[in-house]
């Protein structure tokens, strides 16, 4: 098992000087164009991962999706084509919403038939998307500091406030969403921070935003998942992995190459989609 991590770690900003676990890479999947999420379809024991081809912004026909088993061996590169730019994926009811740029593209799953494209009015950049346990579908709008909310194919704004800082990566979790923050005063041009983002809550019940003690303005956030009380965070600039409890300082686990974006995980690993380098990477935590 190849350790991705030196046995010392630099503390930069409040981060945790000596990680608590080291992340371990456990297979990687190449032949990928720009891939930006990896999803689990526990259902069909397999990945679903989202390829941007070109300008993350453009909508220009290129974006297409990928299936991989959950040993790392390409299913089919091209399962569903006819997107923009995909990223951020959910699953709700047999079907697979994907983030595309302002819309939600929806496939069927057993058939890997796109079924329908959900108009999000407003949406300026739409980015990660989850799904709560009663099957309400939530999509970050980067741009626009807003969490939409659709319930079957009928978009609403969910909540819309500064504190969401530029929301990326959005996790349910309960009774909350767990949601990871590019950073304040993003610039559109090259998605650079006047200040780096941090890790959030949403009350699924009240709305409220509430940020996580220990977890601010630390790394500008991209991917986002949680496997039992544990949050995992990927630092797309700096391919960085952070994990986080509460009461403690986010502490890097992996540090892997600038491009690093939306995480998936089957209860046990992670699966790490790598932008720049057109892989996915399995990592398992010791």
């Amino acid at each position: 098992m190849k350790t991705l991590i030196a046995s010392t770690v630099i503390a930069i900003a409040g981060i945790a000087a000596a990680p608590a676990a080291h992340a371990g890479e456990l297979w990687r999947a190449s032949g990928f164009e720009q891939p930006e999420s990896a999803l689990v379809d526990a259902a069909h024991n397999r990945i679903v991962v989202s390829n941007i081809v070109g300008n993350p912004g453009a909508a220009d026909g290129n974006g297409y999706l990928s299936l991989l088993s959950m040993d790392g061996k390409m299913i089919a590169r091209h399962w569903v084509d006819g997107m923009d730019a995909p990223k951020g994926m959910a699953i709700s009811g047999g079907r697979l919403y994907a983030a595309d740029i302002t819309k939600v593209r929806v496939v069927d799953l057993a058939s890997g038939r796109l079924v329908e494209t959900i108009e999000v009015p407003g949406a300026v950049f739409l980015n990660d998307m989850t799904q709560d346990s009663s099957g309400k579908v939530y999509v970050s709008d980067m741009l626009a500091d807003t969490i939409y909310r659709i319930d079957g194919d009928r978009p609403e704004p969910f909540v819309k406030d500064a504190l969401l800082a530029s929301p990326n990566g959005v996790f349910a979790d309960g009774d909350r969403l767990i949601v990871a923050s590019w950073g304040k005063g993003i610039n559109k041009t090259d998605f650079s921070t006047a200040k780096p983002g941090g890790l959030l809550s949403v009350d699924l019940a009240t709305k409220k935003v509430t940020p996580l003690p220990g977890a601010q303005e630390f790394a500008d956030l991209d991917g986002v998942i949680a496997i039992g009380d544990t949050i995992y965070a990927t630092a797309y600039m700096t391919g960085t992995l952070y994990s986080y409890k509460p009461g403690d300082a986010p502490t890097t686990i992996a540090q892997l190459k600038p491009g690093s974006a939306d995480i998936g995980t089957d209860g046990k690993h992670i699966f790490v989609p790598l932008m720049g380098e057109g892989e996915v990477a399995a990592l398992t935590l010791d």
